[in-house]
């Protein structure tokens, strides 16, 4: 980092980072030595680096949007099952808070193919295997990541639904996630739980913690049939309200906040809440029409007050480990093929997520050998990024110079 310039203090200072498309989100990429340690000196460059708080992060690297305000912070691990340590904050946009609650399931997609283009992981071609911790659920997860002379593929066949075009597979592999941020794959030890509204209405509800923790309720619970565009649930303020409540009483069951008047503020990002809905034919925000027979269970995810535009990668592990959870509101929706993946329809098109798993005499009554995705990943840029000198005092206080 530099904020001097001939012995006098420069306009502004810079930083190195990558900004890197990994699944359906977009995020900067940054090596843990270039910042200050966790704190609030790392929370205001962050913010600052994405041009928060502000709607439209017109004065930074944001896109205005969750899934492209997002930040991987990656260095090597010292754990003997891990080859590198990552950290996930999200940024706010209006506000400049970061949120380290959980994980990205798509930025996660993008570490092992910046590790191994940053020599952080040495480069095995045809196939690179990174072991990657994550400190935000203390969780390994593993990226099978394509390699050629020497760097991470970019192109090939494999298709994103919600990304133009195709590229090379990364799978990943999620199963020693189970019981991410509370321990257990079912945290109340229920595979459904009765949560009531604010308006007197009870509804079931699968509490999961795979990957990301999540709720889990029928959309028909709020009056969807899994047809309904993106545009109609997004303009549907009675029904994020509602959605809103029982992610708030959701909240709680969790352990995440005491009161449900006061989850918003405690735990903002977690648990996701998916509106859960049998296979129906419907239109992506593409303009795709999509047949029910593509499909073995059809979602709406509500990520931050919204709609998420596919699918969280998370909620996806999460979602197929609920599929699989006998008793639960998932289960009770899904195609069951029995065959080692389930198809998720979303609001980009169908996306497929692995699950193996087999039976066991003990809750939760399931063992997962493999929970896993893949997607694509493409480095955009690699460069400085400026931010205004008055905090690069601060972070060379910080980092000592």
């Amino acid at each position: 980092m530099s904020s001097k310039t001939g012995g006098r203090r420069a306009a502004q200072a810079s930083i190195p980072l990558v900004i890197a498309r990994a699944g359906t989100s977009r995020g900067l990429f940054l090596h843990a030595r270039d910042l200050p340690p966790a704190g609030g000196a790392r929370d205001r460059v962050l913010a600052r680096l994405m041009g928060s708080p502000d709607a439209l992060q017109i004065d930074g690297l944001g896109g205005a949007r969750p899934i492209t305000s997002k930040v991987a912070i990656v260095a090597p691990s010292q754990r003997d099952d891990a080859d590198v340590d990552y950290t996930f904050a999200q940024v706010d946009i209006a506000g400049s808070g970061v949120g380290y609650d959980g994980n990205c399931g798509n930025i996660s997609a993008g570490v092992g193919p910046f590790a191994i283009d940053e020599g952080l992981v040495p480069a095995q071609e045809g196939v690179t295997r990174v072991r990657i911790y994550n400190t935000n659920t203390a969780k390994v997860l593993v990226a099978s990541v394509p390699v050629q002379d020497g760097r991470a593929m970019v192109e090939g066949d494999y298709e994103v639904p919600g990304v133009p075009g195709t590229g090379a597979e990364i799978g990943m592999n999620w199963a020693a996630t189970v019981g991410a941020k509370t321990g257990r794959l079912l945290p109340t030890g229920n595979p459904t739980d009765m949560i009531a509204l604010a308006d007197g209405r009870r509804m079931p509800a699968s509490l999961i913690d795979a990957a990301n923790p999540c709720v889990w309720v029928r959309g028909a619970d709020f009056g969807l049939n899994g047809t309904e565009s993106a545009r109609q649930v997004n303009a549907d303020k009675t029904l994020l309200e509602a959605v809103r409540d029982a992610r708030a009483a959701a909240a709680v069951l969790f352990g995440f906040a005491d009161d449900r008047t006061v989850a918003d503020a405690r735990s903002p990002g977690l648990p996701m809440l998916g509106l859960v809905s049998q296979p129906t034919d419907y239109r992506t925000i593409n303009g795709a029409d999509v047949r029910a027979a593509d499909m073995d269970v059809r979602v709406h995810l509500i990520f931050l007050g919204s709609l998420h535009e596919s699918i969280a990668g998370t909620g996806s592990i999460c979602l197929a480990a609920a599929s699989r959870v006998q008793g639960s509101t998932v289960s009770g929706l899904t195609r069951q093929t029995g065959k080692d993946v389930i198809r998720i329809g979303h609001p980009s098109g169908v996306t497929p997520a692995q699950v193996r798993a087999r039976a066991v005499s003990e809750p939760p009554y399931v063992h997962f050998e493999e929970l896993g995705f893949s997607r694509t990943a493409r480095r955009l840029m690699e460069g400085k990024a400026f931010f205004p000198v008055d905090l690069a005092g601060e972070l060379s206080a910080v980092l000592g110079g």
